[in-house]
């Protein structure tokens, strides 16, 4: 996530914005032939403007598709290209970029550095050989982009430390790596949930986000109180944003379910003890959810200090300590099948936001939680009131001048005191705390919870996504977007229209959804003016101020996906503009990280399922999901959900 000033991310420092695209002829020795490279040396202007550069190779791209493939900033030297074979003849060039002052041999040709004017470069038709590859090259921390041949040999040093030439992914590589860990599951329990869908893109490498999808059957003894109902189910999804790390959100994924689960499980016990209750009250449910996180957290934090200081051994204080000393950010949902009744405990910046029917039919976003960083006005209040006398408790907004989420599992130095951090520094390791720290703990685990009721007959859905998402898009783009893609299924749905699509996978919109003719290019929203607003602490997409994308652009939308998760991250990094979706998925770790986030997303379907549907199972959705068929004919790598 878009995260604090990290100690270790220091490192990367956005270059000048100066001398911003450079454009380069190159000779080979097997007859004129043209490449054309263009980079630019600064992705984000520190001005309230975003800036609109663009290039052209051969053909007008999309000022984004710049921003992706321009990811490294500066131009680098390749100095291995005047280096000659055994032979005295020199090497097949496989790209080379100048600065602003010098030039390098390669092969029989010279290149020769050529200004650019206004940030944008045009070439002619002849600047280009007939057939080229789009390629990204790195060389030794640096990215750009280039126009290769096509009959070029794309290849790689064997060190770490060497260039890397990487193909540029085309629409359909594109659409295959948006997939790759795409999940669909129909939930054909009849408790008011028909399905949810699930996606994660990474960035960094390894992917830092996580998540967790568990439904839970209740006893009978804890369903029956209230309504003499026997069948209940809990049902939980969470997706947990981590950061200095992949580890915390990790543990989040293996444990935290379980820690609410018996919380909420305790609780309901003993409101059954209370003739006055049979049910516990909304407060007491609050305060099981909150006590789980924070039980958790204080596991993670200070019990994983007092087993290392009795281990006495690094080894141990490695495997211990990962979780407190990395963090991540908690979104976790909870519907109680009975009561119909969703609970959303938000710990730090991930957001869920509710798509409703307004009255024409068309969709309501309405927010479920709010960002909680050192920016927002309620979070900060609450620190300074929490930590008097202290001016930097917020800095620039972020906890202490460091951490962006005021709230979050582990990121221990935030909550460690000074002599614990000196001595785990000197007995294993760690690093110098802040000048600023007085009195921690500075961020807390416990989360906001809110409350809404579900109308699963009026066909409500949620989407929870960690903030690389909304760094994309609105709460109201993606409701829409959401209800276009509903309109495209229902649409669809009948096997007249698509005799490949299964009655299983689509009889689930049947029974709740009006047929209406799929929309693409206007998204189905009510006017929110005299319903829901902008919930206040939510913050802006910065990322359409970074690329260029201008608001209110509903065509630039597209709906081509059968998962809903897949088909909002498609739309976030580009939708029908193909060539920004491929430059930004081809990015590399760690250059991506600067212009896209990991990206988690879960789109959770409430409905009342039909007879035939109700199987009282979970069972994988293969047309909106990733799977690899073994050689029983089954699948491979499917989690069990109860």
């Amino acid at each position: 996530m878009r995260r604090a000033i990290i100690q270790n991310l220091r490192t990367f420092r956005r270059p000048s914005p100066r001398n911003a695209l450079k454009q380069l002829r190159i000779h080979g020795s097997g007859g004129p032939y043209n490449v054309s490279f263009s980079f630019q040396r600064s992705i984000v202007s520190r001005s309230t403007q975003p800036l609109r550069s663009q290039m052209q190779l051969g053909r007008r791209l999309s000022g984004p598709l710049l921003l992706g493939v321009a990811a490294g900033g500066v131009a680098y030297f390749y100095q291995q290209q005047t280096k000659t074979t055994g032979d005295g003849q020199a090497p097949q060039v496989t790209g080379v970029a100048v600065g602003p002052s010098k030039a390098y041999s390669t092969g029989t040709g010279a290149a020769k550095a050529t200004p650019s004017h206004a940030g944008v470069n045009s070439l002619g038709s002849n600047d280009l050989p007939e057939a080229v590859r789009k390629a990204l090259i790195v060389d030794q921390g640096q990215l750009f982009t280039a126009q290769i041949a096509a009959d070029q040999t794309i290849s790689k040093e064997t060190d770490y430390s060497g260039r890397k030439v990487l193909e540029m992914l085309t629409p359909e590589q594109a659409s295959a790596k948006l997939s790759t860990n795409e999940e669909s599951y129909l939930v054909g329990r009849g408790e008011g949930v028909v399905r949810y869908d699930v996606v994660q893109i990474p960035s960094n490498d390894p992917i830092e986000d996580d998540h967790v999808e568990k439904i839970v059957e209740v006893p009978d003894t804890i369903a029956a109180a209230g309504d003499g109902k026997t069948n209940s189910d809990w049902m939980f999804w969470g997706v947990f944003d981590g950061h200095a790390g992949w580890t915390t959100s990790a543990k989040l994924r293996q444990t935290l379910v379980s820690y609410v689960a018996r919380e909420l499980n305790a609780t309901y016990k003993s409101a059954l003890q209370d003739p006055k209750l049979t049910i516990p009250g909304s407060e007491a449910v609050d305060a099981a959810i909150k006590k789980g996180f924070v039980k958790l957290d204080n596991e993670i934090t200070h019990e994983s200090v007092q087993k290392v200081l009795k281990a006495q051994s690094k080894v141990v204080a490695a495997e211990i300590l990962a979780p407190a000393l990395s963090g991540s950010c908690a979104l976790l949902s909870f519907y109680d099948s009975r009561s119909k009744e969703l609970r959303v405990a938000c710990t730090g910046d991930s957001r869920a936001v509710l798509g409703r029917r307004g009255p024409s039919g068309k969709w309501i976003a309405k927010p479920l939680s709010t960002d909680q960083t050192g920016g927002t006005a309620s979070e900060d209040a609450r620190l300074r009131a929490e930590h008097p006398g202290e001016p930097n408790v917020t800095l620039n907004g972020r906890i202490l001048g460091g951490l962006e989420p005021s709230r979050a599992f582990g990121d221990a130095v935030y909550k460690w005191s000074k002599e614990t951090q000196q001595q785990l520094k000197n007995q294993y390791f760690g690093r110098t705390p802040s000048k600023f720290l007085k009195t921690p703990p500075y961020v807390t685990a416990e989360p906001v919870v809110t409350t809404t009721k579900v109308d699963p007959a009026g066909g409500d859905f949620v989407v929870m996504a960690t903030d690389g998402l909304w760094e994309m898009l609105t709460n109201e783009e993606v409701v829409g977007l959401v209800g276009q893609w509903l309109e495209k299924q229902a649409s669809s749905a009948s096997p007249g229209n698509n005799p490949t699509t299964s009655a299983s996978s689509t009889g689930w919109l049947q029974s709740w959804f009006r047929t209406q003719p799929a929309s693409t290019s206007n998204l189905p929203l009510e006017d929110q003016s005299s319903t829901y607003s902008t919930q206040a602490g939510q913050r802006a997409p910065i990322r359409q101020q970074q690329w260029g994308v201008q608001a209110n652009q509903p065509d630039r939308f597209v709906v081509q996906d059968s998962n809903a998760a897949t088909h909002l991250v498609r739309n976030a990094l580009g939708g029908k503009d193909s060539e920004m979706l491929s430059a930004l998925l081809t990015l590399p770790s760690p250059y991506s990280r600067r212009y896209r986030d990991d990206l988690t997303v879960q789109v959770i379907f409430f409905g009342e399922a039909g007879a035939d549907s109700k199987t009282g199972r979970v069972e994988l959705n293969r047309e909106a999901s990733a799977t690899v068929a073994n050689g029983g004919g089954g699948v491979e790598g499917v989690k069990a959900k109860l």
